[in-house]
């Protein structure tokens, strides 16, 4: 038995004085209003109404019966209306998952941004390079590379990144006539997994021409933003997706190599539980990712991903 259902009608039938219009005001049979109140009172081991052809009135323990569920269902559509604001306003605490160096160099520094608008709005970022189960973490958004294929995920695109090879000035100075068909691997700074093999390989093409490079530079890493301050300090170049050295282009601590030349592409999707989706927060958040990321790609909302079986790959960036 639905006992708070049972309350209302119990209710209902009294502020209407009479089962038949208490149905018809509820939009139910007769036979349903009269089951209810009957299944109530045989479930309380009491009579609640005493009826006869006119008139409805209550017992003793009907009175008591009554108090009681107006207070009960009163909190009940208190906490309703309550709910339904706190689910309006972009407040509350946004945990985020994120990959290091998108994290270190594009999403953290602009979070006092976001703070500042939103002043209600707490945010945990959790920066990792293993992607983690969104549902056990009770992670409100992950930031993936890659498509990620998951039934119970909603994923949208916000950023679609390539590598680029930058270096600082003083080092490309030196470096004027250079092509990937020319590049000497000992100028060219390594990233690495976290094992301590092989850099990743550095891949261009152009007009059907594919180059690959190995770097052998003095100094490799793990971390992204560590390489990236490196080739400022006039270490080496380095081969990194460009929304990871936007800014330091735009400093002119960094500049683009080789940009007639193509190199692989990847996308970031914000990845956010189903059910999570339309929360405010969450939506502001997105939106947030999208302008951090200068609106370069702009799928429509109506774009969104839904997918199957997670199977995000574990990259080092």
């Amino acid at each position: 038995m639905d006992k708070l259902w049972a309350m209302e009608i119990f209710v209902r039938v009294m502020e209407c004085g009479s089962f038949s219009r208490a149905a018809e005001s509820l939009n139910l049979a007769n036979a349903t209003v009269t089951s209810s109140l009957r299944n109530l009172e045989k479930h309380l081991g009491v009579t609640l109404i005493q009826r006869n052809t006119r008139h409805l009135r209550l017992t003793d323990e009907g009175e008591l019966f009554m108090t009681r569920c107006l207070e009960i269902l009163k909190s009940v559509a208190q906490i309703e209306t309550d709910v339904k604001i706190q689910a309006s306003e972009i407040k509350g605490l946004v945990r985020i998952e994120c990959p290091v160096a998108f994290g270190q160099t594009v999403l953290c520094p602009r979070l006092p941004e976001l703070a500042k608008r939103h002043p209600d709005l707490s945010v945990a970022v959790n920066l990792t390079n293993e992607p983690h189960n969104l549902i056990e973490r009770a992670t409100d958004i992950a930031i993936r590379l890659g498509r990620v294929e998951d039934a119970d995920l909603v994923a949208r695109p916000v950023y679609k990144a390539r590598y680029i090879v930058c270096g600082a000035p003083t080092v490309l100075a030196a470096m004027q006539h250079e092509t990937p068909r020319t590049l000497d691997p000992r100028h060219c700074l390594g990233l690495f997994k976290d094992n301590f093999q092989t850099p990743n390989q550095w891949e261009f093409e152009k007009d059907g021409e594919k180059i690959n490079i190995i770097p052998q530079g003095a100094l490799s890493f793990n971390n992204t933003a560590a390489l990236i301050q490196a080739s400022i300090n006039n270490m080496g170049l380095i081969y990194v997706l460009d929304i990871l050295v936007a800014d330091a282009i735009e400093q002119g601590l960094l500049s683009n190599v080789f940009p007639d030349w193509e190199t692989s592409e990847l996308t970031f999707f914000a990845v956010t539980v189903k059910s999570r989706f339309a929360s405010p927060k969450v939506r502001t958040f997105i939106d947030f990712l999208l302008e951090i990321s200068d609106n370069k790609l702009k799928p429509d909302l109506k774009s969104m991903v839904e997918v199957g079986p997670d199977r995000s790959k574990k990259r080092s960036h």
